[in-house]
């Protein structure tokens, strides 16, 4: 197997456990590689493959903000929460080894919620709702991703 090949493969195997594990841009990872194998094979085959990978991954970028968001605001989750329960998680990246970046994330969710509704039952239904949101969230653009190394696996098997 040649190098313009494994890497894309290796790759683009990076960018969906950065999807998982959200340290790395997975899904434009992913991309990236596709990219790197089309510039490298130089072929209308390989340039089409990457065409599509990039309306692939412009669908799940779309999709992936979209459909959890609206989902997030019929339960009534504000967007605000999302971006202050992030900041906690990084506190408790710091704070607890391994699992503080998640322990925060849910703890900032239903700190905010429970500041906006003084209810501690209403505050725990919006962080369920808000981290369903999220893992949908994930779903969409692990999906994206499979989508994106299948066409990529299918371009490099037509251009043997």
């Amino acid at each position: 197997m040649e190098a313009s090949t494994w890497v894309p493969a290796l790759l683009i195997l990076i960018g969906m456990v950065g999807i998982v594990i959200p340290v790395l841009p997975g899904l434009f990872l992913c991309l990236a590689a596709v990219f790197l194998w089309a510039f490298d094979a130089r072929t209308a085959l390989g340039w089409t493959v990457f065409g599509v990978c990039a309306v692939l991954w412009g669908a799940g970028v779309g999709l992936q903000y979209a459909v959890p968001g609206r989902r997030m605001k019929a339960a009534g989750v504000r967007s605000s929460t999302l971006v202050l329960a992030v900041l906690v998680a990084v506190v408790g990246f710091f704070v607890i080894p391994v699992v503080g970046a998640f322990v925060g994330f849910v703890l900032g969710i239903y700190l905010v919620e429970l500041s906006h509704s003084r209810d501690r039952a209403l505050a725990w239904v919006s962080t369920k709702a808000a981290l369903r949101a999220v893992f949908l969230s994930m779903g969409i653009e692990l999906l994206a991703a499979v989508a994106i190394a299948v066409t990529w696996v299918v371009g490099v098997l037509l251009a043997q």
